[in-house]
């Protein structure tokens, strides 16, 4: 690979579709590496337009407009960040030979969509999995559920980081998760998964990095959630030998039929020696922001150097955490009290987003923290957390 100098005509351009906080990291990553970067959201002033060197705003849902916008910029490459994608038009647009879609239009379009997901994962790879079922109106889902059983959750097809999830106690739960699904999902479609409760001791995502030389297997990161969001993560998760080889080989199989280079964070449950594919999203995950201090290379600069066709290391520095801070208000801009105290608490380090507008579950930042062991780097991390009070302006 030959890379250039930014705006000039022999840049490397790169366009990221979603300009959240882990596209803030591939930027500056990507940057670092004289890659001229181009961030484009729904919403003006994204974390990521905020250090790229150009910023559009756009529905990219619209397969017209985001054709447009690929069109007029000439991207080398273009980087998926979130499911709120026109996946159909990004197949035409790599089809058409207008740029390199990461890690592959195909692996956007199927990834972006739990049904389409589900169905490599379980029926043509034969991965375990928990039970399913998709249902297209609240009477398919009401049959769905009494054949799966109780506990168990329904999700929208297309939705992130937990938006329109709900555990189902009992069959009066039905109709208020079928409603919530359709309100919260990324696209209004009336289509959810229904998924039986799986009895695992922890889950774990697998970062899985396509690169020029072949894939490569970051340790496996812990994490905690809630209401289908992360709230904390970790990183080495203790797990036997069996169960870490078969996480490996499930994730080499799904990234190898997915194809491409870059990233990916394989979400897997894990139970003793057994284990079971859950999603993959084909991007830097959120429960991977505990690289930042963790790893040699954090996972975004493991996605830039891949998509580059670069050398990649995914080597530990040192056990690390994250704990989320909140914003916990509905509120436009924010300030943040306690900053100087969350520093001082050894190995402790800060990213503070930069979002424009707060809501009560929204992330607006995490705090890392290295420790002599995960556990000591989650106590250290969650204190650092803690410590941090936001505001409203």
């Amino acid at each position: 690979m030959k890379l250039g100098t930014p705006l000039s005509p022999a840049a490397v351009k790169v366009m990221l579709l979603g300009s959240g906080e882990l596209g803030k990291e591939v930027v500056l990553e990507l940057q670092r590496l004289g890659v001229e970067t181009i961030a484009v959201d729904r919403y003006a002033n994204a974390p990521a337009h905020q250090v790229a060197h150009r910023s559009h705003v756009i529905d990219m849902t619209d397969a017209k407009a985001l054709r447009a916008l690929v069109e007029q910029e000439r991207p080398h490459f273009l980087v998926p960040e979130i499911e709120a994608l026109a996946t159909d038009e990004l197949v035409r647009i790599e089809a058409d030979g207008l740029c390199t879609v990461i890690p592959t239009a195909r692996a956007a379009h199927i990834t972006m969509n739990r049904e389409r997901i589900r169905v490599l994962a379980a029926e043509e790879l034969k991965l375990p999995t928990s039970p399913y079922a998709f249902a297209s109106s609240l009477e398919e889902l009401q049959v769905a559920a009494a054949r799966i059983g109780f506990p168990c959750f329904v999700k929208p097809v297309m939705s992130s980081s937990g938006k329109g999830q709900s555990r189902l106690k009992s069959a009066e739960d039905v109709a208020g998760a079928w409603e919530k699904a359709l309100s919260a999902g990324r696209v209004r479609e009336a289509r959810v998964i229904l998924e039986g409760e799986i009895q695992f001791d922890f889950e774990i995502t697998q970062l899985t990095v396509r690169a020029a030389d072949g894939t490569h297997f970051c340790e496996p990161i812990g994490h905690v959630q809630k209401d289908g969001d992360y709230v904390e993560s970790w990183q080495p998760q203790a797990m036997s030998e069996a169960s870490r080889k078969k996480s490996r080989d499930m994730a080499a199989a799904v990234t190898g039929a997915l194809g491409g280079l870059g990233i990916f964070g394989v979400e897997l449950f894990v139970k003793g020696d057994e284990v079971w594919f859950s999603e993959v999203s084909p991007r830097p995950h959120d429960t991977g922001l505990v690289t930042l201090v963790s790893q040699q290379l954090s996972e975004f600069a493991l996605h830039a150097r891949a998509i580059l066709g670069l050398p990649v290391n995914v080597e530990m520095a040192s056990p690390g955490a994250s704990a989320v801070i909140y914003g916990g208000v509905e509120a436009g801009a924010m300030t943040f009290d306690g900053v100087d105290q969350a520093l001082k608490i050894p190995g402790s380090e800060l990213r503070l987003f930069g979002k424009p507008q707060s809501f009560v579950k929204r992330r607006m930042g995490v705090a890392l923290a290295r420790g002599a062991s995960t556990d000591e780097a989650r106590t250290l991390a969650k204190r650092a957390a803690g410590a941090v009070k936001p505001k409203p302006v």
